[in-house]
């Protein structure tokens, strides 16, 4: 790891200034340097260092036994993983691009989620399946796909995003630790955006969490991952015209954790939920639904989403159409208002 910076008073801080892809391969190499029956595998992963470079330089520093270049086959990736699982180690398995995710759908569904249950509690799934997921990068077909709702619907897995590299970093090292198997959603638009101090002496929040990351007192506004940019922009430009948006940053898909929601939305009585995936049967509806049962009274205009459309997802020349981005959050801010 590089060396720590330096404060003016010459003592080593703590913190420094890194995006997303650098704080996930911060995270990694902390949890394999302390547990060594951690194991890293999938395509590239090793000597590339993997398509965004997440885990560069790993295969050189703790060797080819524990990061390990996998064939082309995420079906076989996710099965060896299993075994190793029920073998007491820990491994951490890449998904190239969320797209690719799906052969290896069956061995998630099947048997990663199920065999801690199927085994009445003797055996445990101790595994993470890191996924980069959604637009915005100008990608091909199959690269640019959101597939959340399709896990979170599964029981057995818990399924978490992290939105930033100070939560990248403690929530996969979180997500490793955990003895059920996680799939940890990573906004590939993210890896290289933005950077933000992280301080590795920190105490981090609890992994199964969400948190507000801006207060307001007239619309609740929902997201996760890719889109918590998104809704934090459209915030800054409701306060222009003297709205006040709160948003809160979801961070776990299931379990979800839904009292600061409830509580923010007692306080609004109005909610938006953002994400890229489509509005049918996405995460946004069973939000709205749990909105609704708990906070029926309280609500002043009904729950509005604003997501991707129901078709497959578009070429990139015509993606920034299919993303939902700040006019379309502001103009369901605008609808909600207008009840």
């Amino acid at each position: 790891m590089s060396a720590q910076p330096t404060s003016q008073s010459g003592t080593q801080s703590s913190t420094q200034k890194v995006t997303l892809a650098k704080a996930l391969n911060m995270g990694l190499r902390a949890s394999m340097e302390h547990d060594d029956k951690v194991l890293v595998m999938g395509e590239d992963v090793g000597k590339l260092g993997g398509v965004f470079r997440i885990t560069d330089g790993l295969q050189k520093d703790f060797g080819e036994d524990r990061v390990i270049d996998s064939p082309l086959a995420e079906s076989g990736i996710v099965g060896t993983a299993v075994g190793l699982a029920l073998r007491g180690y820990r491994p951490v398995v890449e998904i190239q691009f969320d797209g690719f995710v799906y052969p290896a759908y069956d061995q998630i569904v099947c048997q990663v989620a199920k065999m801690h249950f199927r085994s009445q509690g003797r055996s445990r799934m101790p595994m993470v399946i890191r996924i980069p997921f959604g637009g915005g990068i100008g990608a091909v077909e199959h690269h640019s796909e959101s597939p959340e709702a399709q896990f979170a619907h599964t029981p057995g897995l818990k399924v978490v995003a992290c939105s930033n590299p100070v939560d990248g970093y403690w929530m996969l090292q979180q997500a490793i630790a955990c003895d059920d198997p996680v799939v940890f959603l990573e906004p590939k638009r993210q890896y290289h955006a933005d950077k933000a101090d992280l301080d590795v002496d920190a105490t981090p929040a609890p992994l199964f969490s969400s948190r507000v990351v801006r207060r307001g007192t007239d619309v609740t506004v929902l997201a996760y991952g890719p889109t918590v940019k998104t809704a934090l922009k459209a915030a800054e430009a409701a306060s222009n015209e003297g709205r006040s948006l709160e948003v809160i940053d979801l961070r776990t898909l299931s379990p979800l954790d839904m009292a600061p929601v409830y509580e923010s939305v007692r306080r609004t009585g109005r909610a938006v939920v953002c994400h890229e995936a489509h509005v049918n049967l996405g995460m946004g509806a069973e939000l709205a639904a749990r909105i609704t049962e708990e906070c029926f009274y309280s609500l002043e205009a009904p729950v509005l989403r604003v997501g991707g459309f129901d078709t497959p997802y578009p070429p990139s020349r015509i993606e920034e159409d299919f993303l939902p981005d700040l006019d379309r959050v502001l103009d369901a801010v605008d609808r909600s208002l207008a009840v």
